[in-house]
Protein backbone atom coordinates (compact mmCIF):
# COMPACT_ATOMS: atom_id res chain seq x y z
CA UNK A 1 0.00 0.00 0.00
CA UNK A 2 1.16 3.82 -0.73
CA UNK A 3 1.30 5.97 1.74
CA UNK A 4 -0.94 8.54 0.08
CA UNK A 5 -3.34 5.34 0.15
CA UNK A 6 -3.09 5.10 3.90
CA UNK A 7 -3.77 8.56 4.35
CA UNK A 8 -6.68 8.19 2.14
CA UNK A 9 -7.84 5.37 4.30
CA UNK A 10 -7.64 7.31 7.72
CA UNK A 11 -9.63 10.31 5.98
CA UNK A 12 -12.68 8.16 4.78
CA UNK A 13 -13.33 6.86 8.32
CA UNK A 14 -15.98 8.00 10.38
CA UNK A 15 -16.08 9.65 13.63
CA UNK A 16 -14.95 7.14 16.52
CA UNK A 17 -14.04 7.16 20.17
CA UNK A 18 -9.90 7.30 19.08
CA UNK A 19 -10.82 10.07 17.53
CA UNK A 20 -12.54 11.64 20.34
CA UNK A 21 -9.84 10.98 22.38
CA UNK A 22 -7.61 13.36 20.16
CA UNK A 23 -9.92 15.60 20.18
CA UNK A 24 -10.75 15.50 23.82
CA UNK A 25 -7.13 16.59 24.41
CA UNK A 26 -6.60 19.14 21.52
CA UNK A 27 -9.12 20.79 23.10
CA UNK A 28 -7.64 20.87 26.65
CA UNK A 29 -4.21 21.47 25.56
CA UNK A 30 -5.67 24.83 23.58
CA UNK A 31 -7.96 25.91 27.05
CA UNK A 32 -3.95 25.99 28.75
CA UNK A 33 -2.88 27.52 26.22
CA UNK A 34 -5.21 29.63 25.77
CA UNK A 35 -5.53 30.68 29.72
CA UNK A 36 -1.56 31.21 29.60
CA UNK A 37 -1.63 34.09 27.15
CA UNK A 38 -4.51 35.75 27.94
CA UNK A 39 -3.88 36.07 31.67
CA UNK A 40 -1.33 38.97 30.70
CA UNK A 41 -4.07 41.37 29.10
CA UNK A 42 -6.23 40.60 32.06
CA UNK A 43 -3.73 41.28 34.55
CA UNK A 44 -1.89 44.34 32.82
CA UNK A 45 -3.69 46.95 34.19
CA UNK A 46 -2.52 45.83 37.73
CA UNK A 47 0.61 45.25 36.75
CA UNK A 48 1.44 48.44 35.92
CA UNK A 49 -0.12 50.01 38.70
CA UNK A 50 2.40 47.60 40.75
CA UNK A 51 5.62 48.16 38.98
CA UNK A 52 4.57 51.57 38.62
CA UNK A 53 5.49 51.71 34.31
CA UNK A 54 4.08 52.91 31.42
CA UNK A 55 2.12 51.73 28.33
CA UNK A 56 5.14 51.90 26.51
CA UNK A 57 7.29 49.37 29.49
CA UNK A 58 3.64 47.31 29.45
CA UNK A 59 3.37 46.84 25.76
CA UNK A 60 6.88 45.30 25.73
CA UNK A 61 6.49 42.89 28.94
CA UNK A 62 3.34 41.97 27.16
CA UNK A 63 5.10 41.08 23.41
CA UNK A 64 8.23 39.10 25.24
CA UNK A 65 5.61 35.71 25.52
CA UNK A 66 4.96 36.71 22.00
CA UNK A 67 8.52 36.84 20.89
CA UNK A 68 8.73 33.22 22.91
CA UNK A 69 5.74 32.34 20.45
CA UNK A 70 7.63 33.21 18.01
CA UNK A 71 10.63 31.10 18.14
CA UNK A 72 8.96 28.32 20.09
CA UNK A 73 6.45 27.43 16.64
CA UNK A 74 9.25 27.37 14.52
CA UNK A 75 11.21 25.30 16.48
CA UNK A 76 9.07 22.73 18.21
CA UNK A 77 7.07 22.68 14.62
CA UNK A 78 10.21 21.76 13.46
CA UNK A 79 11.17 19.15 16.23
CA UNK A 80 8.12 17.44 16.34
CA UNK A 81 8.37 16.08 12.74
CA UNK A 82 11.67 15.15 13.90
CA UNK A 83 11.35 13.48 17.49
CA UNK A 84 7.22 13.02 17.46
CA UNK A 85 4.55 15.31 18.79
CA UNK A 86 3.51 13.41 21.53
CA UNK A 87 7.43 13.94 22.97
CA UNK A 88 6.50 17.89 21.53
CA UNK A 89 4.02 18.53 23.27
CA UNK A 90 4.56 17.65 26.94
CA UNK A 91 7.92 19.59 26.74
CA UNK A 92 5.90 22.58 25.35
CA UNK A 93 3.35 22.08 28.11
CA UNK A 94 6.32 22.04 30.57
CA UNK A 95 7.51 24.78 29.32
CA UNK A 96 4.16 26.94 29.29
CA UNK A 97 2.90 26.13 32.90
CA UNK A 98 5.97 25.92 35.05
CA UNK A 99 7.51 29.31 33.67
CA UNK A 100 3.58 30.99 33.50
CA UNK A 101 3.41 30.08 37.58
CA UNK A 102 7.01 31.50 37.97
CA UNK A 103 5.96 35.11 36.30
CA UNK A 104 3.61 35.85 39.45
CA UNK A 105 7.19 35.73 41.58
CA UNK A 106 8.33 38.72 39.57
CA UNK A 107 8.53 42.17 40.77
CA UNK A 108 10.16 43.84 38.09
CA UNK A 109 9.26 44.20 34.37
CA UNK A 110 12.95 42.49 33.24
CA UNK A 111 12.56 39.37 35.14
CA UNK A 112 8.46 39.43 34.19
CA UNK A 113 9.64 39.89 30.68
CA UNK A 114 12.17 36.80 30.94
CA UNK A 115 10.33 34.58 32.27
CA UNK A 116 6.92 35.20 29.58
CA UNK A 117 9.65 34.79 26.77
CA UNK A 118 10.38 31.26 28.22
CA UNK A 119 6.92 30.27 28.69
CA UNK A 120 6.12 32.08 25.26
CA UNK A 121 8.36 28.88 23.62
CA UNK A 122 6.19 26.40 25.07
CA UNK A 123 3.15 28.30 24.50
CA UNK A 124 3.63 29.19 20.72
CA UNK A 125 5.38 25.59 20.59
CA UNK A 126 2.38 23.55 20.87
CA UNK A 127 -0.17 25.27 19.01
CA UNK A 128 1.19 24.04 15.43
CA UNK A 129 1.80 20.41 16.79
CA UNK A 130 -1.72 20.18 18.33
CA UNK A 131 -2.79 21.22 14.72
CA UNK A 132 -0.85 18.63 12.70
CA UNK A 133 -1.95 16.11 14.96
CA UNK A 134 -5.58 16.87 14.49
CA UNK A 135 -5.64 17.44 10.90
CA UNK A 136 -3.76 14.20 10.37
CA UNK A 137 -6.64 11.92 12.46
CA UNK A 138 -9.81 13.71 11.50
CA UNK A 139 -11.67 12.23 8.85
CA UNK A 140 -12.30 14.64 5.97
CA UNK A 141 -15.60 15.63 6.14
CA UNK A 142 -15.02 16.80 9.28
CA UNK A 143 -11.12 18.18 9.63
CA UNK A 144 -12.17 22.17 9.41
CA UNK A 145 -15.02 21.60 12.55
CA UNK A 146 -12.15 19.24 14.79
CA UNK A 147 -9.58 21.72 14.13
CA UNK A 148 -12.14 24.76 14.80
CA UNK A 149 -13.50 22.79 17.79
CA UNK A 150 -9.70 22.40 19.38
CA UNK A 151 -9.19 25.81 18.71
CA UNK A 152 -12.05 27.14 20.54
CA UNK A 153 -10.46 25.87 23.42
CA UNK A 154 -8.12 28.55 23.24
CA UNK A 155 -11.19 30.77 23.43
CA UNK A 156 -12.12 29.38 26.87
CA UNK A 157 -8.82 29.96 28.02
CA UNK A 158 -9.80 33.43 27.68
CA UNK A 159 -13.30 33.23 28.90
CA UNK A 160 -12.07 31.69 31.89
CA UNK A 161 -9.65 34.30 32.72
CA UNK A 162 -12.19 36.89 32.44
CA UNK A 163 -14.14 35.05 34.89
CA UNK A 164 -11.77 34.46 37.69
CA UNK A 165 -9.54 37.13 37.04
CA UNK A 166 -11.51 39.90 38.64
CA UNK A 167 -12.23 38.02 41.59
CA UNK A 168 -8.80 36.71 41.91
CA UNK A 169 -7.39 39.76 41.03
CA UNK A 170 -9.49 42.25 43.33
CA UNK A 171 -8.78 39.87 46.53
CA UNK A 172 -5.84 38.62 46.14
CA UNK A 173 -4.00 40.54 43.49
CA UNK A 174 -2.58 39.51 40.25
CA UNK A 175 -0.11 36.98 41.18
CA UNK A 176 -2.51 34.60 42.24
CA UNK A 177 -3.94 34.38 38.19
CA UNK A 178 -0.65 33.57 37.29
CA UNK A 179 -0.04 30.85 40.08
CA UNK A 180 -2.61 28.38 38.99
CA UNK A 181 -1.38 27.95 35.74
CA UNK A 182 1.42 25.05 37.58
CA UNK A 183 -1.33 22.60 37.72
CA UNK A 184 -1.42 21.24 33.79
CA UNK A 185 1.87 19.77 34.93
CA UNK A 186 -0.06 16.77 36.73
CA UNK A 187 -2.01 15.92 33.29
CA UNK A 188 1.46 14.87 31.68
CA UNK A 189 1.53 11.37 32.35
CA UNK A 190 -1.95 10.91 31.41
CA UNK A 191 -1.11 12.56 27.87
CA UNK A 192 1.34 9.93 27.52
CA UNK A 193 -0.40 7.45 27.80
CA UNK A 194 -3.24 8.39 25.72
CA UNK A 195 -2.39 10.56 23.24
CA UNK A 196 -1.20 8.77 20.08
CA UNK A 197 1.80 9.82 17.99
CA UNK A 198 1.44 10.73 14.17
CA UNK A 199 1.22 7.88 11.64
CA UNK A 200 3.88 9.46 9.62
CA UNK A 201 6.15 9.52 12.15
CA UNK A 202 5.92 6.33 12.93
CA UNK A 203 5.96 5.08 9.24
CA UNK A 204 9.18 6.70 9.04
CA UNK A 205 10.76 5.74 12.18
CA UNK A 206 9.98 2.02 11.12
CA UNK A 207 8.03 1.50 13.99
CA UNK A 208 5.33 -0.89 12.20
CA UNK A 209 3.14 -2.50 14.89
CA UNK A 210 2.64 1.22 16.44
CA UNK A 211 1.50 2.78 13.28
CA UNK A 212 -0.92 0.02 12.78
CA UNK A 213 -2.60 -0.39 15.91
CA UNK A 214 -3.00 3.67 15.60
CA UNK A 215 -4.59 2.86 12.33
CA UNK A 216 -6.89 -0.15 13.73
CA UNK A 217 -7.95 2.60 16.43
CA UNK A 218 -9.18 4.90 13.44
CA UNK A 219 -10.52 2.96 11.23
CA UNK A 220 -11.76 -0.36 13.00
CA UNK A 221 -13.94 -1.59 10.22
CA UNK A 222 -10.81 -2.59 7.67
CA UNK A 223 -9.05 -5.49 7.54
CA UNK A 224 -5.75 -4.22 8.01
CA UNK A 225 -3.17 -6.84 6.44
CA UNK A 226 -0.50 -7.75 9.65
CA UNK A 227 2.07 -8.25 6.90
CA UNK A 228 1.36 -5.09 5.38
CA UNK A 229 4.17 -3.13 4.05
CA UNK A 230 4.02 0.85 3.27
CA UNK A 231 5.31 2.22 -0.01
CA UNK A 232 6.72 5.87 0.89
CA UNK A 233 4.92 8.46 -1.23
CA UNK A 234 6.81 10.92 -3.64
CA UNK A 235 5.79 13.60 -0.80
CA UNK A 236 7.10 11.19 2.24
CA UNK A 237 10.64 11.59 0.47
CA UNK A 238 10.65 15.39 0.86
CA UNK A 239 10.26 15.13 4.77
CA UNK A 240 14.07 14.93 4.69
CA UNK A 241 14.40 19.27 4.16
CA UNK A 242 10.35 19.72 5.64
CA UNK A 243 11.81 23.66 5.57
CA UNK A 244 13.26 23.76 1.57
CA UNK A 245 9.96 21.34 0.89
CA UNK A 246 7.53 24.36 1.94
CA UNK A 247 8.61 25.79 -1.11
CA UNK A 248 8.93 22.95 -3.30
CA UNK A 249 6.23 22.24 -6.46
CA UNK A 250 4.67 25.31 -6.61
CA UNK A 251 4.30 26.29 -3.18
CA UNK A 252 6.27 29.37 -3.13
CA UNK A 253 3.83 32.29 -3.03
CA UNK A 254 1.37 30.69 -1.14
CA UNK A 255 3.30 29.52 1.47
CA UNK A 256 4.72 33.10 1.64
CA UNK A 257 0.73 34.68 1.83
CA UNK A 258 0.63 32.26 4.73
CA UNK A 259 2.81 33.82 6.51
CA UNK A 260 1.16 37.32 5.86
CA UNK A 261 -2.28 36.09 6.55
CA UNK A 262 -0.88 34.64 9.87
CA UNK A 263 1.16 37.72 10.52
CA UNK A 264 -2.18 40.30 10.02
CA UNK A 265 -4.23 37.99 12.07
CA UNK A 266 -2.16 37.71 14.88
CA UNK A 267 -1.40 41.07 15.14
CA UNK A 268 -5.06 41.47 15.69
CA UNK A 269 -5.54 38.69 18.09
CA UNK A 270 -2.62 39.98 20.60
CA UNK A 271 -3.46 43.61 20.36
CA UNK A 272 -6.86 42.93 21.93
CA UNK A 273 -5.56 40.42 23.79
CA UNK A 274 -2.91 42.43 25.40
CA UNK A 275 -5.08 46.09 25.07
CA UNK A 276 -8.62 45.48 25.16
CA UNK A 277 -8.98 45.80 29.03
CA UNK A 278 -6.82 48.96 28.82
CA UNK A 279 -8.47 50.60 25.90
CA UNK A 280 -12.22 50.26 27.51
CA UNK A 281 -10.90 51.39 30.73
CA UNK A 282 -9.42 54.53 28.78
CA UNK A 283 -12.91 54.61 27.33
CA UNK A 284 -14.28 55.39 31.00
CA UNK A 285 -15.28 51.46 31.99
CA UNK A 286 -14.50 49.74 35.31
CA UNK A 287 -12.77 47.02 36.00
CA UNK A 288 -15.55 44.95 35.98
CA UNK A 289 -16.96 45.97 32.93
CA UNK A 290 -13.90 45.95 31.10
CA UNK A 291 -13.27 42.21 31.72
CA UNK A 292 -16.49 41.86 30.29
CA UNK A 293 -15.61 42.91 27.53
CA UNK A 294 -12.92 40.33 27.46
CA UNK A 295 -15.50 37.72 28.25
CA UNK A 296 -17.75 38.71 25.51
CA UNK A 297 -14.96 38.82 23.01
CA UNK A 298 -13.73 35.12 23.38
CA UNK A 299 -17.42 33.73 23.31
CA UNK A 300 -17.24 35.10 19.96
CA UNK A 301 -14.17 33.77 18.92
CA UNK A 302 -15.83 30.72 20.01
CA UNK A 303 -18.96 31.10 18.04
CA UNK A 304 -16.63 32.41 14.83
CA UNK A 305 -14.15 29.49 15.31
CA UNK A 306 -17.56 27.06 15.23
CA UNK A 307 -19.27 28.86 12.72
CA UNK A 308 -16.24 29.18 10.70
CA UNK A 309 -15.12 25.60 10.55
CA UNK A 310 -18.97 24.13 9.66
CA UNK A 311 -18.72 26.86 6.57
CA UNK A 312 -15.01 25.79 5.82
CA UNK A 313 -16.53 22.13 5.40
CA UNK A 314 -18.95 23.12 3.49
CA UNK A 315 -18.03 25.48 1.83
CA UNK A 316 -14.25 26.58 -0.05
CA UNK A 317 -12.24 27.63 3.25
CA UNK A 318 -10.14 30.08 1.34
CA UNK A 319 -13.09 32.37 0.86
CA UNK A 320 -14.42 31.63 4.21
CA UNK A 321 -11.27 32.65 5.77
CA UNK A 322 -11.07 35.99 3.49
CA UNK A 323 -14.44 36.81 4.23
CA UNK A 324 -13.79 36.47 8.33
CA UNK A 325 -11.01 38.84 7.49
CA UNK A 326 -12.86 41.72 5.81
CA UNK A 327 -16.04 41.49 8.48
CA UNK A 328 -13.05 41.99 11.27
CA UNK A 329 -12.01 45.00 9.28
CA UNK A 330 -14.96 46.66 9.23
CA UNK A 331 -15.84 45.75 12.69
CA UNK A 332 -12.70 46.80 14.21
CA UNK A 333 -13.34 50.29 12.61
CA UNK A 334 -17.07 50.37 13.88
CA UNK A 335 -16.03 49.44 17.51
CA UNK A 336 -14.28 52.79 18.30
CA UNK A 337 -17.45 55.05 16.98
CA UNK A 338 -19.81 53.14 18.89
CA UNK A 339 -21.28 55.13 21.64
CA UNK A 340 -23.93 52.83 22.94
CA UNK A 341 -22.95 50.54 25.50
CA UNK A 342 -25.34 47.79 24.13
CA UNK A 343 -23.72 48.07 20.64
CA UNK A 344 -20.35 48.18 21.94
CA UNK A 345 -20.89 44.58 23.57
CA UNK A 346 -22.18 43.31 20.09
CA UNK A 347 -19.61 44.35 17.97
CA UNK A 348 -17.04 42.99 20.54
CA UNK A 349 -18.82 40.15 20.07
CA UNK A 350 -18.56 40.66 16.10
CA UNK A 351 -14.59 41.14 16.64
CA UNK A 352 -14.17 38.50 18.24
CA UNK A 353 -15.56 36.43 15.99
CA UNK A 354 -13.93 37.78 13.07
CA UNK A 355 -10.43 38.40 15.00
CA UNK A 356 -8.86 35.43 16.90
CA UNK A 357 -12.07 33.00 15.52
CA UNK A 358 -10.39 33.85 12.29
CA UNK A 359 -7.33 33.28 13.20
CA UNK A 360 -8.22 29.76 14.80
CA UNK A 361 -9.86 29.54 11.39
CA UNK A 362 -6.52 30.10 9.62
CA UNK A 363 -5.42 27.47 11.68
CA UNK A 364 -7.60 24.66 10.10
CA UNK A 365 -6.73 26.38 6.25
CA UNK A 366 -3.05 25.79 6.93
CA UNK A 367 -3.86 22.52 8.32
CA UNK A 368 -5.34 21.27 5.39
CA UNK A 369 -2.77 23.21 3.20
CA UNK A 370 0.29 21.16 3.51
CA UNK A 371 0.79 17.37 3.23
CA UNK A 372 1.26 15.26 6.22
CA UNK A 373 4.89 15.07 5.93
CA UNK A 374 5.69 18.94 6.73
CA UNK A 375 2.56 19.55 8.22
CA UNK A 376 4.11 20.47 11.37
CA UNK A 377 7.17 22.57 9.92
CA UNK A 378 4.29 24.51 7.80
CA UNK A 379 2.17 25.30 10.73
CA UNK A 380 4.66 25.96 12.79
CA UNK A 381 7.00 28.53 10.50
CA UNK A 382 3.80 30.32 9.39
CA UNK A 383 3.02 30.51 13.49
CA UNK A 384 6.40 31.22 14.09
CA UNK A 385 6.97 33.95 11.31
CA UNK A 386 3.31 35.06 11.70
CA UNK A 387 4.51 36.17 15.14
CA UNK A 388 6.58 38.74 13.75
CA UNK A 389 2.88 40.66 13.77
CA UNK A 390 2.08 39.26 17.49
CA UNK A 391 5.09 40.72 18.97
CA UNK A 392 4.38 44.27 16.79
CA UNK A 393 0.63 44.64 17.74
CA UNK A 394 0.74 44.90 21.55
CA UNK A 395 4.54 47.10 21.32
CA UNK A 396 2.20 49.46 18.46
CA UNK A 397 -0.75 49.56 19.97
CA UNK A 398 1.27 50.74 23.61
CA UNK A 399 3.32 53.45 21.51
CA UNK A 400 -0.08 54.92 20.11
CA UNK A 401 -1.72 54.23 23.74
CA UNK A 402 0.65 56.38 25.33
CA UNK A 403 0.73 59.06 22.66
CA UNK A 404 -3.20 59.65 24.04
CA UNK A 405 -4.68 58.91 20.88
CA UNK A 406 -8.69 59.28 20.07
CA UNK A 407 -9.82 55.47 20.99
CA UNK A 408 -11.21 55.12 17.61
CA UNK A 409 -7.27 55.60 15.91
CA UNK A 410 -6.40 52.77 17.80
CA UNK A 411 -8.97 50.44 16.82
CA UNK A 412 -8.65 51.68 13.38
CA UNK A 413 -4.90 50.30 13.48
CA UNK A 414 -5.81 47.59 14.55
CA UNK A 415 -8.74 46.82 11.60
CA UNK A 416 -5.87 47.87 8.86
CA UNK A 417 -4.16 44.19 9.27
CA UNK A 418 -7.24 43.00 8.42
CA UNK A 419 -7.64 44.19 5.22
CA UNK A 420 -4.12 43.22 4.57
CA UNK A 421 -5.02 39.60 5.90
CA UNK A 422 -7.87 39.29 3.44
CA UNK A 423 -5.66 40.20 0.18
CA UNK A 424 -3.47 37.60 1.12
CA UNK A 425 -5.33 34.85 1.69
CA UNK A 426 -7.08 35.70 -1.81
CA UNK A 427 -3.54 35.61 -3.51
CA UNK A 428 -2.94 31.82 -2.06
CA UNK A 429 -3.09 29.50 -4.81
CA UNK A 430 -4.77 26.32 -3.48
CA UNK A 431 -4.24 24.20 -6.46
CA UNK A 432 -1.26 22.30 -4.44
CA UNK A 433 -2.94 22.19 -1.11
CA UNK A 434 -3.07 18.79 0.30
CA UNK A 435 -6.98 19.07 1.21
CA UNK A 436 -7.00 18.88 -2.89
CA UNK A 437 -4.69 16.40 -3.69
CA UNK A 438 -5.27 13.60 -1.13
CA UNK A 439 -8.25 12.67 -2.85
CA UNK A 440 -10.59 10.04 -0.30
CA UNK A 441 -10.51 6.52 -2.37
CA UNK A 442 -14.20 5.85 -2.69
CA UNK A 443 -14.14 2.32 -1.43
CA UNK A 444 -11.85 0.94 1.13
CA UNK A 445 -10.29 -2.39 -0.15
CA UNK A 446 -8.15 -5.08 1.79
CA UNK A 447 -4.43 -3.88 0.86
CA UNK A 448 -1.63 -6.73 -0.53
Amino acid sequence: MHQSELQELIARSKFGRYHAVVLFWGIIILVLDGYDLAVVGVALPAIMADMGIDATQAGFMASSALFGMMFGAISFGTLADRIGRRKTIVICILLLSAFTAASGLANDPVTFSVLRFIAGLGIGGVVPVVTAQMAEVAPARLRGRMITLVFAGYSVGGVIVALVGRQLIEAYGWEPVFYVTALPILLIPFILRSMPESIAFLIKKGRDEEWKATVRKLVPDYPLDPNLKIIPSAENRIASSPVSSLFHEGRGLSTLMIWVAFGMGLFMVYSLSSWLTKLMALAGYSLGSSLNFVLVFNVGAITGALLGGWLGDRFNIKYVLAAFYAIGTVALVSMGYARSTELLFVIVFIVGASTLGTQLLAYAFAGQDYPTQIRSTGIGFATGIGRLGAVLGPSLIGFLVSLQLPLEQNFMAIGVAGFIGTIAVLLIDQTRAAAVTERVIPQARPAT
